[in-house]
């Protein structure tokens, strides 16, 4: 046999998500191995979104569904499609005893009442992306219960706010499938090898660059967004900085946390507390970054900061490297005049 054909044989294929989970058990605080199980069956239904997605052109499950969500959103046939998939793997993985999902208007209790875990999922964000081949994903966040154990969830579980979150990720399907995770000791991403049908340690320790090339918003609301957003972005514009914008938060979020950069949902009038969720799409976005050495505000304060009062809550999100984050919200500190935006009236910077 050819020695070079040896050694490219004898090269170990990396790591996998389980085993790097395993060993690094012993850095979350309830080292029982639930929180591991609970990972897993994320990354199993993931698995199966992500087959869903690469054939959805053949499987006839693009498009729309007919129905619209809890949002007043269209939903799209995969959205069901992954909504059940992930309510049916951490239903069965028996970690979680209650879910709340983009989806549905109320949690979903398992019938786990046992377990200690709940969880808070964008099944499939970006979803209508699917019909134009554009990266979509998946987001999650992890708390562990308040409410005693053998009782059903309740609200106080989901309402906890973004500190107390144990872990939380997003799945990338797109040129590649990846998978991104914090639970509180640096972020790991791992690349779906599909071959072998295993997650492979691909990125450890990520880290956002200070600053960046990149902005990440939709300026067809230019004029709907507040003063200190504009100038913002003009300052921006002045640098030669590159607008990206494919309107898929996870791949918009993917690309500015490995390159930097800023992601930005301000408010508008159609939206004047903003469009994304705090839950299950500021919260855990907002958590992997600071992980990675980034920033995440509402314009006003930190978003893990932000007290949630309902499931569907919504929130502004500027969110990306710090010292482009700082100088947003240092912006905001300065007075706005009375052609601003109505409701950035009281805007200020923690």
């Amino acid at each position: 046999m050819n020695p070079a054909h040896e050694n490219n044989l004898a090269q170990p294929v990396g790591t996998t998500l389980d085993r790097y989970i395993m060993r690094n058990q012993s850095e979350f605080a309830y080292a029982t191995g639930e929180l591991s199980q609970l990972l897993r069956d994320i990354a199993l239904a993931g698995k199966i979104v992500n087959r869903e997605v690469n054939r959805a052109g053949l499987t006839s499950i693009i498009g729309a569904a007919g129905a619209q969500n809890v949002q007043g959103e269209q939903q799209q046939k995969l959205d069901v499609e992954a909504n059940i998939r992930f309510i049916r793997a951490l239903t069965n993985g028996k970690e979680a005893c209650a879910v709340l999902s983009e989806e549905n208007e109320d949690i979903i209790h398992t019938g786990n009442c046992e377990g200690r875990y709940v969880v808070a999922i964008d099944p499939l964000d970006g979803s209508s992306n699917i019909d134009v081949n554009i990266s979509i994903g998946t987001l999650f966040s992890i708390y562990r219960r308040v409410s005693p154990i053998g009782t059903e969830a309740t609200p106080a579980d989901f309402l906890q706010g973004g500190r107390k979150q144990v872990a939380a990720g997003y799945i990338l399907y797109g040129s590649s499938t990846m998978l991104v995770y914090t639970t509180g000791h640096g972020v790991a991403g791992f690349t779906y090898e599909s071959s072998l049908g295993e997650f492979f340690l691909s990125h450890p320790n990520i880290r956002i660059p200070a600053t960046g090339p990149v902005f990440s918003c939709n300026e067809g609301y230019w004029f709907e967004y507040p003063e200190y957003v504009q100038k913002f972005l003009m300052s921006c514009k002045r640098r030669t900085m590159s607008g990206r914008y494919v309107g898929s938060l996870v791949a918009d979020y993917h690309r500015n946390l490995f390159t930097g950069g800023i992601y930005l949902y301000p408010p508008n009038k159609k939206a004047p507390q903003g469009k994304l969720r705090l839950l299950y799409e500021g919260y855990p976005l907002a958590f992997i970054i600071e992980q990675a050495g980034g920033l995440a505000s509402c314009g006003k304060q930190p978003v893990l900061d932000l007290e949630p009062t309902d499931y569907h809550q919504r929130s502004p999100l500027f969110i990306g490297s710090p010292e482009l984050v700082a100088e947003l919200i240092a912006g905001n500190m300065e007075p706005v005049t009375a052609s601003a935006y109505e409701t950035t009236s009281d805007l200020h910077s923690v």
